[in-house]
């Protein structure tokens, strides 16, 4: 992986740095195009191992990109420069399973036995949808996606468990087929989808009424399609009822240094040097 440029331009560098100056605290969506997007998910030492488990058995929704060393913001291969605690928009914080704060700046609560990892993100496949001149309602709209629990559970590790959540983009039917071999490419930013079709099958009764996001633009006509959702790890760390867990905070998230293109080719959980 080379090292990215920081003259000019909406570069991942250029991006970090302006966030880490908090010169820039909206959304990612659509930020240093070409460049993979992850979530975060940052847990005590004593609970890495089983988060691990917990990615490994449920890599749809949980698809590792970076993992640190405990005590450690930076993750090299990711970014040279890039620094967890500083280097995204913004962040939530919760203790003992309750959301507590949202902040810009995790410096002043960071700790040493802190494990950070950053998990795979849809933008990155919603990225080669647009490419494709896929139209993407939600991004069309200036709206979040639409993300539902399901009946299906996630396969639980030591304190994690929890639904599978999924998110919903509706298409064309022929445009859903090529969304569907498009996304398949992507394991890092979730894949293939997890179902297409009649939502109740998978226990969603209102597609009208997401747990998460905003509502969705349906025409007549449309194939719902869903995808395994980054949504389902952060219910998992709620229960865990660690005394911390550190997470994004919904659509703002860490941009790296590693080409989506390249992202095609990663069949592993760990990005390689």
């Amino acid at each position: 992986m080379g090292i990215v440029s920081d003259v000019g331009g909406d570069t991942p560098v250029t991006l970090r740095r302006a966030i880490r100056a908090q010169e820039h605290n909206g959304q990612t969506a659509g930020r240093a195009p070409g460049y993979l997007q992850g979530n975060l998910a940052i847990v005590p030492k004593a609970l890495a191992a089983d988060f691990l488990l917990f990615c490994q058995r449920n890599p749809k929704p949980c698809p590792i990109v970076g993992i640190s060393e405990p005590g450690s913001p930076v993750i090299p291969k990711l970014g040279a420069d890039l620094d967890i605690r500083t280097d995204l928009p913004a962040y939530r914080v919760f203790r003992n399973g309750r959301f507590e704060e949202n902040v810009r700046d995790l410096t002043d609560i960071w700790r040493d036995d802190l494990v950070a990892f950053v998990l795979g993100c849809s933008f990155s496949f919603e990225e080669a949808l647009c490419a494709a001149q896929i139209p993407l309602r939600h991004i069309d709209a200036g709206r979040n996606v639409a993300m539902y629990r399901t009946s299906i559970e996630a396969v639980p590790a030591g304190p994690f468990a929890g639904p599978l959540v999924v998110s919903m983009r509706a298409f064309r039917p022929a445009d859903a087929i090529q969304a569907i071999l498009l996304s398949a490419r992507f394991p890092l930013a979730h894949g293939a989808p997890i179902h297409i079709g009649d939502p109740a099958r998978i226990g969603i009764a209102n597609l009208q009424e997401p747990d998460f996001g905003d509502k969705p633009i349906m025409d007549e006509g449309d194939i719902p399609v869903f995808w395994a959702c980054g949504v389902t790890p952060q219910l998992a760390l709620l229960s865990s009822g660690a005394d911390i867990i550190i997470t994004h905070d919904p659509g703002h998230m860490l941009i790296t240094d590693v080409p989506v293109a390249a992202a095609e080719t990663y069949l592993s959980g760990v990005v390689a040097p």
